[in-house]
């Protein structure tokens, strides 16, 4: 099955930067291009600013959007007046960014467009929303790691990883940066009871008893257990996070002598924010983590070279990828013809 058939089974696709200029603007691109815009409806937006000529930190050249005849967009009221193709109207929402209100429109003449949409997870999904009344096959969202919002299974049902030389010039360190967010990614799904239990609470820390009941412990968060962290190991095996999952907290596990037979659960990969050697010192001493929810991850895509200069060997890079992911790994420059 090819790379574009992977991404069309699915309804939603998020394409995550692990850091700026790894490659998401060409990744888009490549999709954009190579989907049939004729029988298949594909609508775009972005989380932050893309399609810029020029990175307004970095002062270097940026690959622009271009969209075809036939894709739908949403993009700020601001940047919709400097489109470089011709379009229809379809909507003006009634969400609003610093650039304007949201606008949504189909693209009647291909060109270039700059793109600045929902910024929320809540807006996202209003957009979703919204896109799916218009029946439209694929809701691509452009995103980063540093809003990690948009990666959410919630936002998107399948998801690309963009990485490179931008996010580290030494391959080895790529590599293991690169595979720790993959295997955050990848975690498993917890059981279907667990999930049963869990998938409708949004707020708070939970657990599972020994007779399989629900305990609710009163906190609002993970930050707040300092009193209550004997009760909570002693009384449940099965630890339900809502929010985020803090270092602090997983540290705090990992110091459990019970920690062999303690699943920690969380809504999903976006609401970790643990260091990597915290993170493996808890699965070393036997700790597991599951998710209430995981989108497919479709491929790793790599950018070799930064915009400072720098410019590691695509085939090394892609082999050092390959050998420790379980995904599809392509440099899009290198192979576009075969993928």
């Amino acid at each position: 099955m090819s790379f574009l058939s992977d991404i069309k089974q699915y309804k939603s696709l998020s394409i995550v930067g692990l850091q700026k200029n790894t490659g998401k603007t060409v990744c888009l691109n490549y999709i954009l291009d190579r989907l049939p815009s004729d029988n298949f409806k594909v609508a775009v937006t972005s989380i932050g600013i893309d399609g810029e000529s020029t990175d307004q930190v970095t002062s270097t050249i940026k690959p622009e959007i271009f969209l075809k005849a036939g894709n739908y967009f949403s993009t700020s009221e601001s940047f919709y007046h400097k489109k470089e193709l011709l379009s229809e109207l379809v909507e003006i929402t009634s969400e609003r960014s610093s650039l304007g209100r949201i606008i949504t429109a189909k693209v009647l003449r291909g060109g270039k467009v700059l793109l600045s949409g929902p910024s929320s997870t809540s807006s996202l999904r209003r957009w979703l929303q919204g896109i799916s009344r218009l029946d439209v096959d694929l809701s691509i969202v452009d995103g980063a790691l540093s809003r990690l919002s948009s990666a959410s299974p919630i936002i998107s049902e399948s998801l690309i990883l963009t990485t490179g030389a931008a996010y580290s010039a030494d391959i080895k360190t790529l590599v293991r940066g690169t595979k720790y967010i993959v295997e955050l990614v990848e975690i498993p799904l917890a059981d279907s009871i667990i999930i049963e239990k869990f998938i409708n609470e949004e707020k708070g820390l939970w657990g599972i008893d020994e007779s399989g009941e629900k305990i609710d412990f009163k906190v609002e968060s993970s930050l707040n257990v300092d009193k209550i962290k004997d009760n909570i190991v002693k009384k449940s095996r099965v630890i339900y996070i809502a929010g985020a999952l803090t270092e602090r907290f997983i540290n705090m596990l990992s110091d459990s002598q019970e920690i062999k037979d303690i699943i920690l659960v969380v809504r999903d990969f976006t609401k970790i924010f643990v260091g990597e050697i915290a993170y493996r010192n808890f699965i070393k001493r036997g700790g597991k983590i599951r998710v209430l929810q995981k989108s497919k991850l479709i491929a790793v895509c790599v950018n070799p070279t930064s915009p400072n200069g720098i410019k590691l060997d695509s085939e090394i890079l892609c082999d050092n990828m390959r050998n420790v992911l379980d995904v599809p790994v392509y440099d899009i420059v290198k192979d576009r013809d075969v993928i």
